[in-house]
């Protein structure tokens, strides 16, 4: 228990972060099942549009 409290404040910092990165994740996801990608889809203004989304089956 002395451990633990010794700790304490990087154990807060270690779990919000685990947090975040499971809510990261969580959306990624979400957003993949709607079709949504997370460079933000706006590709006709993208340089690498070209590069990141493949149309079709071959792949360049």
């Amino acid at each position: 228990m002395q451990w633990i409290a010794d700790n304490i404040g990087n154990i807060v910092i270690i779990l919000l972060l685990i947090l975040m990165v499971i809510g990261i994740i969580v959306k990624l996801v979400k957003d993949k099942r709607k079709g949504r990608s997370p460079c933000g889809c706006n590709c006709s203004h993208c340089a690498m549009s070209g590069a990141c989304h493949y149309k079709g089956d071959s792949k360049n």
